[in-house]
């Protein structure tokens, strides 16, 4: 079996020379030197907290490597930095209590096959935000995680069927200015280049 090639990033001296150790010793991983980062499948962080200097440690190696995969171990995690290390592109979280060898190895090649791992009280209080969100900021706005509005959807699935803009605005009730802004609102936000592309897209992200 491919041994899974591992960089770790610690805080400190002591956890840096320990993990790096523990994680020697398992036969599936290959730890990586300082000369050898780039070929890292799996970036391993371990810090006290997500503060801001783990914050922006996470935001750098996210740039400088889009395909390795970020795994995270701390000590603490408030609710806040659980949503921040998702949004940093944390795909495997373990606490530093629980950071065994075994567990370790499980987590870095889950992630390296593109899995995500989350203790599971965490992933409830995650989800649990991730409903919050959409119940009291995006619902409100008539967003939803997909980043379209129902009535988008809905124009895009007119638009989808070959009806111009006069039909879409007679089948549902607006003005054919109100299409159009629809379109332009759609076009602009996600970059896109026209009502086809628009119309492209929701289909290979499923919208429509």
């Amino acid at each position: 079996m491919e041994r899974v090639a591992v960089f770790l990033h610690a805080d400190d001296p002591i956890s840096q020379s320990g993990v790096v150790s523990q994680l020697r010793m398992c036969p599936e991983l290959r730890v990586l030197d300082a000369a050898e980062q780039e070929q890292a499948a799996v970036l391993l962080v371990v810090a006290d907290s997500i503060d801001p200097l783990v914050v922006t440690l996470l935001r750098r190696l996210r740039r400088r490597s889009m395909t390795a995969r970020l795994v995270l171990v701390v000590s603490r995690m408030e609710d806040s930095g659980l949503a921040t290390a998702v949004e940093c592109g944390v795909v495997g979280l373990v606490r530093r209590a629980e950071a065994t060898s075994t567990r370790l190895t499980q987590v870095i090649t889950a992630a390296a096959r593109g899995e995500g791992t989350l203790p599971p009280d965490l992933l409830g209080r995650l989800l649990d935000q991730v409903g919050r969100l959409q119940r009291q900021v995006l619902d409100p706005r008539g967003i939803s995680f997909s980043g379209l509005a129902a009535r988008e959807i809905d124009v895009l699935k007119l638009v989808a069927e070959g009806r111009d803009t006069r039909e879409i605005a007679e089948q549902l009730a607006y003005s054919e200015r109100t299409v159009k802004n629809v379109l332009h609102d759609i076009t602009s936000r996600l970059q896109l280049r026209n009502r086809s592309h628009a119309v492209a897209y929701a289909l290979r992200e499923g919208l429509i």
